[in-house]
């Protein structure tokens, strides 16, 4: 067998710097291996990665959330990248999103149904302002 060549010098695809990569690496290797390009190129493939993957992440805080309470059980399948989904101020105080008493709505409708009622408003208002972010303001002059 032969001898295998060294890789070349390569720039880092964060600040540019040429360097040479590690021979154990050899072509994964995308940064000159600084602190900070290393942290900037992680954080740059975990937010690709959570953008490609919003359903999984849908999936889950909506699993969870219909889980009954007591079940504390962590996900094993959560990413490195993921940052947990964590219920919110008003959702640990009791408040729905539309500020009306969770409890009362529970009482009525049952909590799965609200749950689920909760998430799909959320995705709703999401998209409402997702839309109306993107919307040009025109100024007149």
């Amino acid at each position: 067998m032969g001898k295998k060549m060294p890789s070349r010098k390569r720039p880092c695809r964060v600040c540019g710097k040429w360097f040479m990569p590690n021979p154990r690496l050899g072509d994964r290797q995308k940064t000159c291996g600084a602190d900070a390009c290393k942290q900037q190129w992680h954080t740059a493939k975990c937010a690709e990665w959570n953008s490609q993957n919003r359903a999984y992440f849908k999936e889950i805080y909506l699993r969870s959330r219909l889980e009954p309470p007591g079940n504390d059980n962590a996900d094993p399948r959560s990413s490195p990248c993921s940052s947990s989904p964590s219920r919110t101020n008003t959702a640990a105080r009791g408040v729905s999103p539309l500020h009306l008493p969770r409890e009362a709505i529970q009482e009525v409708m049952g909590t799965q149904q609200s749950v689920i009622i909760e998430y799909i408003v959320r995705v709703l208002l999401r998209g409402v302002q997702e839309v109306m972010s993107a919307q040009h303001i025109e100024i007149p002059s």
